[in-house]
């Protein structure tokens, strides 16, 4: 292939400037290794979940209840637009799992004897399964046999209705309904004390006296069904049966936590991969706007000799597009290495049975569009400013810029400053737009490691606030059903239990006008010391003796203030209706929580003292006597160790935290050296006749360098505040976006994470001074002042 005279010289042009198109691509190539992250992620991440949803029938709509006959099956499918029904047993139940000194926490699932169910059908991947009519076998949800190292045939022992029976796995499976494993009520999985279990249906109906009965059901629904008219049809259906109140998929725990990533991945998609295109379009500006100013008398030739200025126009395109092929060509790969390493974050928190990474040909196709786009609207006013240039005017050099007094000098200090700082001052004020230009692209360098590091703070101060300002007990139990408050005193003599609080929850539904909410009720002393009311700011809101506290999220939910009123139907027990006052409310964490004096909720139940809940603060000596007595109780349901949620949000939350935190590191250098760098080369190349000058004139090495990265330090400086100014906003950004219903990120950027993006852009600027004062210190004196200006 012959090459055409004007690509031989953009080639030559590219090898010339080889040091500075390098710096460029490799910002813009981070651009696009973040752009094609979160998008092939994003369609990753929601094609897993539709495709296992499909192929493995997952439900449309759920509702729990406390009893009902199979026969009701039959009316339920009769309602307008369902299209298949499922009915099951679930039972919460208490674990001795060997390894474990603590108990465990499970949830039993009762499946057809001998078929599958036709709703959340189960991925088997290993093992077999049950036999029909075994009172003794079950599967294991993955994750659990995962995080306590255990397999086929191995034994556990549950409180299966106030009886200890031995259980044997014979099958590991995987369901859609619990992609993401939690136990509702925690912030993080802790698949080593949570696990889900299925079981014959036969035998799990005579445990607990279910015959021909169920209290837990699906739906799946037809195209086109009315989901919000399926669900009231089935809330007045199995309202006499006790139904806690049926909801969609939108409101199933896991779905919402999936769907929830899924956000986050689609708000982030563009956010992070703009700036880093923002950088890259502002530096091939600057590297482009300086190549035609040096090239006057080569555009000059070239459109003498005949070529248009289209063509001279896109020669000078040609090198931008090369430009950005270069950074395609570390930007994909790039992309899709993050891409794996992310897949195996993910891999940690969602249990798919296949979860790969998968690369999207419109994803590149984009990336490579959306990069060229950016590329040339940065050096669109460049080259533009070529294509106009007539051939007389480009034979001359370029004006020189205009000079004058500085404004020191104007305020009559110029005496007072040294020479060299002042030809410093007087090169920086001259040149307004573009030293403004490269403070911001450094300024985004700072912000994107403080924006990278706030995640880390708001999250320690989340987890801190969390387990030591609101959860300050040790353990918490849950009942199987409410039981009297003679119990806490039961408790309160147990061994170990330094201080016994009792709580009870209860399912409601909370109206506002047209909006409704399905939340439970926690009741809570107005004395509690183990359970406190924390806003995110750090300030306790008291607990009202009447009416409700609501999280600020729920009330946002439900438009209402403090001050008005919301009718709260009650789901349970004798499913009582009342106008109750919102009497505060809560800027909280997560979820939509709500809060009354428990002697209130009381009243609002027509109940006497009872409770389903107790908070406990443990002597740690006596802890292990005391996991003993709890797994061999009846009656207790669940068991919360607050240290184990800590553990397992150090590995798995954290451990995902601190590779997002090393990526960003590098991200954020590259973003520093490549403007710095690329201004200091720029910069000697524009003023490489002046410092020769100058040299000659008797200026020494140290005093010339003085004058170059000078200019590099007084705009680094400048750009570290408006660095850290803009990481603020960019993480005020980030809280408001991340604003849901499922968590709220606090705004805490700390002092370290200021200092430390500080730090790493001056580390970066300083070590791309010193390979620009290495170019300096070979200046070739003669060569330099031969040149033309």
């Amino acid at each position: 292939m012959i090459l055409s005279a004007l690509h031989r010289k953009t080639l030559r042009d590219l090898w010339e400037m080889k040091g500075l198109a390098s710096a460029v691509a490799t910002v813009m190539a981070c651009g696009i290794a973040l752009f094609i992250l979160s998008r092939s992620m994003l369609h990753s991440l929601d094609l897993t979940q539709r495709t296992y949803y499909e192929r493995y029938d997952f439900a449309q709509v759920f509702a729990s209840l406390k009893r009902a006959p199979n026969t009701l099956a039959a009316r339920i499918a009769e309602i307008p637009g369902v299209a298949r029904v499922q009915t099951r047993i679930i039972v919460p139940v208490n674990l001795s799992v060997p390894g474990l000194d603590e108990p465990a926490s499970g949830r039993l699932i009762s499946v057809p004897d001998g078929r599958e169910p036709a709703l959340n059908r189960l991925y088997l991947r290993r093992g077999r399964w049950l036999t029909p009519l075994a009172d003794d076998e079950v599967l294991a949800s993955e994750a659990f046999t995962m995080a306590n190292d255990l397999d086929l045939d191995d034994t556990f022992s549950a409180v299966i209705n106030g009886r200890m029976k031995q259980l044997r796995i014979v099958g590991i499976v995987l369901s859609p309904e619990y992609i993401y494993e939690i136990k509702p009520g925690d912030l993080v999985p802790d698949n080593a004390h949570f696990g889900v279990f299925w079981m014959n249906e036969e035998a799990l109906s005579m445990a607990y006296d279910l015959d021909e009965a169920f209290n837990d059901l699906s739906l799946s629904l037809l195209r086109g069904a009315n989901e919000a008219d399926v669900i009231q049809r089935l809330d007045e259906l199995i309202e006499p049966y006790g139904g806690l109140g049926a909801f969609g998929r939108k409101d199933q725990l896991s779905h919402q936590f999936v769907d929830n990533e899924i956000e986050q991945n689609r708000n982030m998609g563009m956010f992070a991969p703009t700036i880093f295109l923002g950088v890259a379009a502002f530096l091939l500006n600057v590297v482009m706007t300086r190549t035609i100013n040096s090239q006057r008398e080569q555009i000059a030739a070239l459109k003498a000799f005949g070529y248009s200025s289209w063509q001279v126009g896109w020669h000078y395109v040609t090198m931008v597009l090369l430009i950005v092929a270069g950074a395609l060509t570390l930007g994909i790969p790039g992309g899709l290495w993050f891409g794996r390493v992310t897949t195996q974050m993910y891999a940690k928190l969602f249990h798919f049975p296949e979860f790969q990474y998968r690369i999207y040909f419109t994803v590149l196709a984009s990336a490579a569009a959306i990069s060229a786009i950016a590329g040339i609207l940065g050096t669109l006013t460049a080259v533009v400013r070529a294509i106009r240039l007539p051939p007389a005017e480009a034979m001359r050099p370029e004006p020189p810029a205009s000079f004058g007094p500085t404004i020191m000098e104007r305020l009559g200090l110029g005496r007072l400053i040294p020479p060299v700082l002042l030809m410093i001052v007087r090169q920086l004020e001259r040149h307004p737009v573009k030293t403004a230009l490269s403070m911001i692209a450094i300024s985004l360098a700072a912000s994107v490691l403080v924006l990278g590091n706030f995640f880390q703070d708001s999250v320690d101060y989340m987890m801190a606030a969390q387990f030591h300002w609101v959860q300050k007990y040790d353990m918490a139990i849950g009942t199987t059903d409410a039981v009297s408050e003679r119990a806490l005193y039961e408790v309160g003599r147990m061994p170990g239990v330094l201080r016994a609080e009792p709580t009870r929850s209860v399912s409601v539904r909370m109206r506002a006008g047209p909006r409704h909410r399905r939340v439970g009720i926690q009741g809570i002393r107005r004395d509690s010391d183990l359970l406190g009311l924390v806003n995110m700011d750090g300030r306790e809101t008291p607990l009202p003796p009447d009416g409700l506290l609501l999280s600020k999220k729920l009330a946002e939910v439900l438009d209402v203030n403090v001050g008005d009123w919301v009718e709260v139907e009650v789901l349970q027990d004798k499913r009582p209706t009342a106008r109750v006052l919102i009497a505060a409310t809560l800027q909280d964490f997560a979820g939509l929580s709500a809060y009354m004096e428990i002697d209130a909720l009381h009243r609002l139940m027509r109940e006497g003292p009872v409770l389903n809940g107790v908070q406990m603060l443990v002597d740690p000596a006596e802890q292990e006597t005391l996991y003993r007595k709890l797994k061999d109780t009846p009656g207790v349901a669940a068991v919360n160790v607050k240290a184990h949620a800590i553990d397992s949000f150090n590995k798995t939350i954290a451990e995902n935290l601190r590779v997002m935190k090393s990526i960003n590191l590098l991200f954020a250098v590259v973003i520093a050296v490549g403007v710095v760098y690329n201004s200091a080369r720029i910069s000697l190349a524009e003023r490489g006749r002046e410092l020769a000058t100058l040299r000659v004139m008797g200026f020494t090495r140290g005093e010339i360098s003085a004058i170059l990265l000078g200019e590099l330090a007084i705009v680094t400086l400048a750009a570290i505040p408006l660095g850290l100014a803009l990481g603020h906003a960019f993480a005020w950004y980030m809280c408001t976006a991340f604003d849901q219903e499922l968590f709220r990120f606090p705004l805490v950027v700390s002092n370290q994470t200021y200092a430390w993006a500080a730090t790493v852009v001056l580390i970066a600027a300083t070590a791309s001074g010193l390979i620009v004062r290495r170019s300096l210190d070979h200046l070739d004196l003669v060569a330099v002042l031969k040149s033309r200006e």
